[in-house]
C-alpha cells in the first residue's frame, strides 16, 4: 500500500503566523511527488519498508525537557542534558493528541532554534510490559532517517578526495569492481554512479515494488547484493528516472567500507559522529532479544511484527538507532547556519542539498522544499522525522510504532506546525552544554 502526502514545509515557509492556521487546513490538498512512502498492506505481516517520507514547514516553537544524558551502550558526550526552564503547553497538547489518535506508546522530541537545543522531551511509555516511562536518553530505530548519515559520510569522503560523485560503482575500474554478483552484469549496471545512488536515480531496485532489501532475509549483505545484481535487471537507464531505493543506499554503505577499510558503522562514527560529539549511536539489532541498552521496545499495528526483519542488514539505509538529541546535534552541524561550524563546507552542503534532473525535490539523502531539508523514516514499529528549516529551527520526532490510519505521517509532521501556529514562547537556554 502506498501513501503520499504533502509536507508542511512546502506550505509554510515565508509565511506569517496569521496565515498558518488556514494553510494547515488546506495542506492535505497539495501534492508532493518527490517523496513516496511505500508500506506493506495492513493485512500482511511478511513485508516491511524503510522509506523516505516528507514533511515540514517553517516556524518557531518552544520547548522544555527533562532528564540527563543521552545514555546507553557506549555512553555519550552529547552533554549532560538539562531540562528547559520553559514549558510549552502547545507542543505538549499536539504530541498528546497525536499519541491518542494513533495509539503511539512513546514519542521523543528535540527542537533547536538558532542552533541552540531549546526543547527536549520524552512522552509516554517506552516499554508497555514493564510500564517503563519514556525518557530523553531512550534510543529509537531511525529507519530512513539513517540515510542522511550515509549521505554525509559520502560527502566527507568527497572532501577528502577519496571519491568523486561521477565515479562508477560496478565493473572493471569501478569502486566495487566485480566484488558482487556471479554473472555478467546486466545492461547499464556498470554505468551507475555514486551520484545516482545518492539521488535514487540508479535506474532500478526501488521500494515501490518488491524492494530487494525485504527479500531473502537470511542472506548476508554480500549475498543479497550479489543475488540482486544477478536477478534484478534495471528498469531504466541510470540518471533518467527517480525511484526511491533502499537497496541503493545499501550499496553506498559498501562503497564507504571499500574506501575507508572500516565497517560501515565504524566509518560513519569516524567521519561524522565522533567529530560532532555523538558517541552513542549504533546499528540496531533484529529481534527483541537483540535490543540494545536504552533502546525502546517497538510495537506493531495492523498485524505487523517489528522484530521480524533484518534491521542490521539495513545499516546504511535504515539501521541506525539514536536519541532525539543525537539527531538534533547532527542537524546543527550540517544546517548552513553560522553559530556552530558545519562539518562540511558550504559548497559541499549545497551539493548535498541539490536535487537531480529526474527529481529536483530530492537531493543526496534529503527531501528538498526551497531552502528546507528534511526526511521521514518508516518501518514496522517505527516512525521518524528530522527537519532543517530555513528560518533557523530544526526539529526531530521519534516514535516506537507506526499506524496505517490515514494522515498518520502528515500528522507526525504537523505536530510542530500546529504548535507553532499558536505562537508559543521559546526557551532561551541552550540544552546543548557544548
Amino acid at each position: 500500500m502506498k501513501k503520499t502526502y504533502q509536507p508542511g514545509i512546502y506550505r509554510l515557509f515565508n509565511l506569517n503566523v496569521l496565515k498558518i492556521s488556514k494553510l494547515i487546513v488546506i495542506a492535505g490538498l497539495l501534492l508532493f511527488a518527490a517523496c513516496k512512502k511505500d508500506a506493506p498492506a495492513v493485512t500482511k505481516t511478511t513485508t516491511g519498508t524503510d522509506t523516505t517520507g516528507t514533511g515540514t514547514g517553517t516556524g518557531t516553537g518552544t520547548g522544555t525537557g527533562t532528564g540527563t544524558g543521552t545514555g546507553g551502550g557506549t555512553g555519550t558526550v552529547v552533554d549532560t542534558l538539562t531540562a528547559s526552564k520553559i514549558a510549552v503547553a502547545a507542543l505538549d497538547d499536539e504530541v498528546n493528541a497525536f499519541m491518542t489518535t494513533y495509539d503511539v506508546p512513546a514519542v521523543s522530541v528535540a527542537i533547536t532554534k538558532g542552533e541552540k537545543l531549546v526543547y527536549l522531551k520524552a512522552y509516554g511509555i517506552s516499554d508497555k510490559s514493564k510500564g517503563t516511562k519514556a525518557v530523553i536518553s531512550d534510543r529509537y530505530r531511525l529507519a530512513s532517517c539513517s540515510k542522511q548519515f550515509t549521505a554525509v559520510a559520502i560527502m566527507k569522503l568527497l572532501e577528502q578526495g577519496k571519491i568523486k560523485l561521477s565515479d562508477k560503482v560496478f565493473g572493471d575500474g569501478a569502486i566495487l569492481g566485480k566484488t558482487y554478483g556471479t554473472k555478467t552484469y546486466g545492461l547499464h549496471i556498470t554505468d551507475i554512479t555514486v551520484d545516482e545512488l545518492l539521488h535514487h536515480t540508479s535506474g532500478g531496485w526501488g521500494n515501490s515494488v518488491d524492494d530487494p532489501m525485504f527479500s531473502n532475509p537470511a542472506m548476508t549483505t554480500t549475498q543479497l547484493i550479489s543475488w540482486t545484481l544477478d536477478n534484478r535487471p534495471l528498469d531504466h537507464v541510470p540518471g533518467a528516472n527517480y525511484d526511491y531505493s533502499n537497496f541503493g543506499y545499501c550499496i553506498l554503505g559498501r562503497v564507504i567500507e571499500k574506501l575507508t577499510g572500516q565497517t560501515y558503522e565504524e566509518a560513519v562514527k569516524t567521519l561524522v559522529l565522533k567529530p560532532i560529539g555523538i558517541t552513542d549511536m549504533a546499528i540496531g539489532g533484529n529481534t527483541l532479544a537483540d535490543k540494545l541498552s536504552k533502546e525502546v521496545t517497538y510495537y506493531g499495528q495492523s498485524g505487523e511484527n517489528p522484530y521480524a526483519y533484518n534491521i542490521t542488514r539495513m545499516d546504511a539505509h535504515g539501521g541506525w538507532i539514536a536519541t532525539a538529541a543525537d539527531l538534533a546535534r547532527f542537524l546543527v552541524y550540517i544546517d548552513k547556519f553560522p553559530v556552530r561550524p558545519d562539518i562540511l563546507t558550504s559548497a559541499t552542503l549545497t551539493t548535498m542539498y541539490t536535487g537531480s534532473t529526474a527529481n529536483a525535490a530530492y537531493g543526496c539523502g534529503w527531501a528538498i522544499a526551497g531552502n528546507n531539508y528534511f526526511h521521514q523514516g518508516s518501518l514496522p514499529g517505527t516512525a521518524t522525522e528530522q527537519a532543517r528549516l530555513d528560518n533557523g529551527f530544526n526539529f526531530v520526532f521519534l516514535t516506537n510504532t507506526r499506524s496505517f490510519k490515514v494522515n498518520f505521517d502528515a500528522d507526525l509532521d504537523q505536530i510542530f506546525w500546529k504548535a507553532f501556529a499558536k505562537n508559543p514562547t521559546w526557551a532561551t537556554d541552550d540544552l546543548f552544554l557544548k
